[in-house]
Protein backbone atom coordinates (compact mmCIF):
# COMPACT_ATOMS: atom_id res chain seq x y z
CA UNK A 1 0.00 0.00 0.00
CA UNK A 2 1.43 3.40 -0.81
CA UNK A 3 1.77 5.95 1.65
CA UNK A 4 -1.36 8.29 2.24
CA UNK A 5 1.11 11.31 1.92
CA UNK A 6 3.45 12.84 -0.44
CA UNK A 7 7.35 12.11 0.63
CA UNK A 8 9.47 15.23 0.43
CA UNK A 9 10.86 14.12 -2.56
CA UNK A 10 7.81 14.19 -4.16
CA UNK A 11 6.76 17.59 -2.81
CA UNK A 12 9.78 19.29 -4.88
CA UNK A 13 9.08 16.78 -7.91
CA UNK A 14 5.67 18.05 -8.19
CA UNK A 15 6.38 21.77 -7.62
CA UNK A 16 9.87 22.01 -8.87
CA UNK A 17 10.68 23.88 -5.31
CA UNK A 18 12.65 23.25 -2.60
CA UNK A 19 11.62 25.87 -0.02
CA UNK A 20 8.50 25.15 1.53
CA UNK A 21 6.94 29.05 0.94
CA UNK A 22 7.72 28.33 -3.03
CA UNK A 23 6.04 25.00 -2.39
CA UNK A 24 2.89 26.30 -1.03
CA UNK A 25 2.25 28.94 -3.68
CA UNK A 26 2.73 26.49 -6.44
CA UNK A 27 0.36 24.26 -4.69
CA UNK A 28 -2.02 26.81 -4.26
CA UNK A 29 -1.46 27.60 -8.09
CA UNK A 30 -2.78 24.34 -8.64
CA UNK A 31 -5.35 24.16 -6.49
CA UNK A 32 -4.04 21.36 -4.39
CA UNK A 33 -4.63 21.60 -0.88
CA UNK A 34 -1.94 21.46 1.85
CA UNK A 35 -1.53 21.38 5.45
CA UNK A 36 1.78 22.58 7.47
CA UNK A 37 2.85 19.83 10.10
CA UNK A 38 4.14 21.76 13.51
CA UNK A 39 7.82 20.64 11.66
CA UNK A 40 6.81 23.02 8.56
CA UNK A 41 6.93 19.92 6.29
CA UNK A 42 3.90 20.23 3.89
CA UNK A 43 1.15 16.85 4.43
CA UNK A 44 -0.48 16.55 0.76
CA UNK A 45 -2.76 13.89 0.36
CA UNK A 46 -1.52 11.55 -2.23
CA UNK A 47 -5.08 10.75 -3.67
CA UNK A 48 -5.85 14.52 -4.06
CA UNK A 49 -2.69 14.60 -5.92
CA UNK A 50 -3.88 11.68 -8.44
CA UNK A 51 -7.54 12.96 -8.67
CA UNK A 52 -6.09 16.62 -9.58
CA UNK A 53 -4.19 15.13 -12.34
CA UNK A 54 -7.10 12.43 -13.71
CA UNK A 55 -5.32 8.94 -12.04
CA UNK A 56 -7.34 7.11 -9.06
CA UNK A 57 -10.72 5.73 -9.41
CA UNK A 58 -11.97 6.04 -13.41
CA UNK A 59 -15.57 6.71 -13.92
CA UNK A 60 -18.16 3.85 -14.90
CA UNK A 61 -18.60 3.35 -18.59
CA UNK A 62 -22.26 3.58 -18.46
CA UNK A 63 -21.50 6.53 -16.08
CA UNK A 64 -23.16 10.10 -17.74
CA UNK A 65 -20.15 12.36 -18.34
CA UNK A 66 -21.86 15.27 -19.99
CA UNK A 67 -24.33 17.57 -18.21
CA UNK A 68 -26.82 16.15 -21.44
CA UNK A 69 -26.65 12.96 -20.62
CA UNK A 70 -27.44 13.33 -17.39
CA UNK A 71 -30.81 15.19 -18.41
CA UNK A 72 -31.41 12.32 -20.45
CA UNK A 73 -30.03 13.64 -23.92
CA UNK A 74 -31.45 17.15 -23.58
CA UNK A 75 -29.39 20.38 -24.02
CA UNK A 76 -30.68 23.54 -22.89
CA UNK A 77 -29.49 26.80 -24.82
CA UNK A 78 -29.59 30.31 -23.54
Amino acid sequence: MANMFLTEDEVVELTGRTQRAAQKRVLNFMGIVSRERPDASLAILRLHVEESFGGGEHPKKDAPTRAADKLGGREFHT
